[in-house]
């Protein structure tokens, strides 16, 4: 789920690129409906192309004594299932990927995670397995959080109820806790990519998210966030993420899940069910929605706070981009494609279906992924429903139409779906694109810009009903 933000006074996604204002203040905290079943399928999924996979290190054989030995430790440690997964990740060429913020590679980590300490409750070869899975099939990753068993229920309303100041914020906390469905779906996406298309980077972060320290450290290019350094520094600021500024062009920042993650990870270590998400999807998901929601999730709610947006669950589009373009390192651009009213009303596009589809599929073809956020309308053409999914690839119908091939971490299935153009690209409400893809065809406004004017129209809508409460 995406968030929308009720508190702006126009309607907005708070897209950083665009052509105008599209702000959208409907709550959304239920799943898109799924498409009709003459539009989706469950297709056998070939892996499409993967730049960081295909790069002048691939290689799939052990070459020195420290890898043997490595690749060896880890098959005494594993079942059977596990070790033709770890010998299929060698087969791939993942084991050995190093595409990673230190050059460590998939074999390093994951020999860290079985043989160096984890986090109190945490389990090395849990870890280590679930790592392993989701590695060799990203579509297991899952936004479902799943119940708290009844030995972990006073544990955690425990912990959700700390600081409540009356017996009633002391209930409110606790009935909280039972989460029926998450707002992840942005941070399972990106963590969906991750896996995919950054194996060596995805496991660094596992490795360092479940060790004692919960944390992980990352360089980034600070004009991947804007062209201006203080600008730059200005967003790392308003998200208020840990970093420390090397230069004008660097920075190294700290990600870290929020501090109920742990109690979810526990549950998920000792009593995980089929679909639900496994501890390396809480360890993941937690840490990316601290990323976006300015370090204020809390992960036995699935709720959050922060600066941008007022509403309780998911995240903005603003925060979307920000967090996707820090953990990838890349510009990324976020383009607004429907153009909606004040009332959320579906009124038309801000482009052609035709450039549309060229922006996803010259993306496509250049080994991305593409992110989106679509949208469902009732019969009026109101929106109702908002979702992320990710799509991968695409292929020709006999129609001569393309179908995009997709993963919904909402969908209770561990495999790629197709949906048609036909289908998709009207739903579609806005894309993370590189930049230069769309730079011709949308007005483009910088992260930085997007993010002073909704703060500073967060904050004159907020002085306004101050004002209007203290003349009652």
């Amino acid at each position: 789920m995406y968030s929308i933000n009720p508190n702006f006074p126009q309607y907005n996604y708070t897209t950083t690129g665009k052509t105008k204002s599209s702000r959208v203040d409907v709550n959304i905290d239920k799943p898109v409906n799924k498409a009709p079943q003459g539009y989706v399928t469950n297709p056998k999924y070939n892996i499409p192309f993967n730049a960081a996979m295909h790069s002048s290190d691939f290689r799939t054989r052990l070459i020195s004594n420290e890898e043997k030995q490595k690749y060896n430790d880890l098959q005494k440690v594993l079942d059977r299932h596990s070790k033709k997964s770890l010998d299929a990740l060698l087969k791939k060429g993942i084991l050995l990927n190093s595409d990673s913020n230190n050059n460590s590679t998939v074999l390093d980590n994951l020999h860290k995670i079985a043989n160096t300490p984890r986090a109190a409750g945490l389990d090395n070869i849990v870890t280590l397995k679930e790592t392993i899975n989701t590695l060799n099939n990203p579509f297991v990753i899952n936004q479902e959080f799943g119940d708290i068993p009844s030995k972990y229920q006073d544990y955690a309303k425990q912990a959700n109820s700390i600081g409540a100041s009356n017996l009633f914020e002391k209930r409110s906390a606790e009935n909280d806790i039972n989460v029926t469905h998450s707002g992840t779906c942005v941070a399972a996406s990106i963590e969906f990519n991750m896996a995919q298309k950054h194996p060596a980077e995805f496991t660094r972060f596992v490795e360092g998210l479940s060790s004692p320290n919960m944390s992980v450290n990352k360089e980034i290019h600070l004009n991947n966030l804007a062209d201006n350094t203080l600008d730059a520094i200005w967003l790392l600021n308003a998200f208020e993420i840990p970093y420390e500024a090397k230069d004008f062009n660097k920075a190294t920042l700290t990600f870290a899940p929020d501090k109920n993650a742990i109690i979810r990870a526990q549950i998920q270590t000792t009593d995980k069910d089929p679909q639900e998400r496994s501890v390396v999807d809480v360890l993941m998901q937690s840490t990316l929605m601290q990323v976006g929601s300015q370090q204020s999730y809390n992960t036995l709610t699935d709720k959050r706070q922060g600066k941008f947006n007022q509403n309780d669950k998911g995240l903005i589009e603003f925060e979307k981009t920000f967090t996707e373009s820090v953990v990838e390192d890349k510009n990324k651009i976020s383009v607004t494609y429907q153009t909606v009213d004040e009332n959320a009303k579906l009124i038309g596009y801000e482009t052609d279906m035709a450039t549309t589809k060229r922006h996803l599929v010259d993306s496509l073809n250049r080994g991305e992924n593409v992110i989106i956020g679509y949208t469902q309308v009732d019969k009026n053409n109101t929106i109702i429903n908002g979702h992320e999914i990710t799509i991968l690839g695409y292929k020709q119908g006999k129609d001569g139409k393309l179908i995009f091939i997709c993963n919904d971490t909402d969908d209770n299935q561990s495999k790629a779906i197709e949906y048609s153009e036909d289908y998709l690209l009207p739903k579609i409400h806005h894309a993370a694109l590189p930049h230069d893809i769309v730079e011709n065809d949308v007005k483009l406004v910088e992260n930085w810009v997007e993010g002073i004017n909704n703060y500073k129209e967060l904050k004159k809508k907020q002085q306004s009903e101050s004002q209007i409460q203290l003349a009652a």
